[in-house]
């Protein structure tokens, strides 16, 4: 039996700072408790997750390219790229499988800047203000939007 691609969960700049950095808006959960709530997510739909974290855009986007035809979907917590990156959401619409944003933090009840994304007008969901709870949301979302169910 073949495998079926991985969930590439995606965290931009920042993110491996999480459970120390301001957790009055993103919690005490670190960015491997977040990966490991993403693998019991996948693993009740079979699936497997692929995380990884930067704070390059440019890794980011590379990461992005080389995931077409390889995964089943995108969880992307782009961070403070949300606001700033029309490159990374021009690499996120290259790919043919579900993409889902994801942020810790109501972004839209933050400051004024941070409620424009560039990455929503091109996700099929979005997810913020659930902490890291989203991310697992976010996986079941990809594995019942890939059929996983």
């Amino acid at each position: 039996m073949t495998p079926s691609p991985p969930v590439l969960v995606l965290n931009g700049p920042n993110l491996n700072l999480l459970g120390q950095r301001q957790p009055e808006f993103y919690g005490t959960d670190t960015l491997d408790d977040v990966v490991s709530r993403c693998e019991v997510a996948a693993e009740k739909f079979g699936a497997v997750v692929e995380a990884k974290q930067s704070n390059h855009e440019g890794q980011l986007i590379d990461w992005i390219h080389e995931a077409r035809g390889r995964v089943a979907g995108i969880v992307i917590n782009p961070g403070g790229y949300s606001h700033t990156s029309v490159a990374l959401r021009d690499a996120l619409v290259t790919l043919d499988v579900p993409v889902v944003e994801v942020h810790i933090s109501n972004i839209h009840g933050r400051e004024e800047f941070r409620h424009h994304s560039y990455v929503s007008g091109i996700a099929d969901a979005v997810i913020c203000g659930l902490g890291i709870d989203g991310y697992s949301a976010a996986v079941e979302f990809v594995c019942i939007r890939e059929g996983k169910n």
